[in-house]
């Protein structure tokens, strides 16, 4: 049994969380509403939003497209970062940061293993 290569788990537990938050903002909640509402969106922009994190699921759920959908997805969660920064709702900001740390240690490894593959 070889040595366990978490370069091959991250992607798919990243893919996984961005189908799951953008379903959850597709088919929003009244709460995720309210929160979109709380923050001056556009009452559709919840399907912009759920859309963007299935087009990031996506491409990191690809092997070729995967840094750039590691790429969408940190976009994704410093805008998460920003809005809930820029209405003073710091406590908010765990749970994306915790993500967007997951995001880069996943961007890391796909791309220490990219550099280890070509040589």
């Amino acid at each position: 049994m070889g040595k366990f290569k978490w370069s091959l788990i991250f992607p798919w537990v990243v893919g996984v969380f961005f189908v799951v938050g953008g379903l959850g903002n597709i088919f929003a909640s009244n709460a995720i509403l309210d929160d979109y509402q709380r923050w001056g969106y556009p009452e559709w922009f919840h399907y912009v939003t759920g859309i963007v994190e299935l087009v990031a699921a996506a491409l990191i759920l690809l092997r070729p497209t995967r840094l750039l959908g590691l790429a969408l997805a940190t976009t994704i969660m410093l805008a998460a970062i920003a809005t809930v920064f820029g209405h003073g709702e710091y406590s908010h900001a765990i749970a994306p940061a915790i993500v967007l740390g997951l995001v880069l240690l996943t961007g890391w490894t796909t791309w220490r293993t990219g550099l280890t593959a070509s040589r």
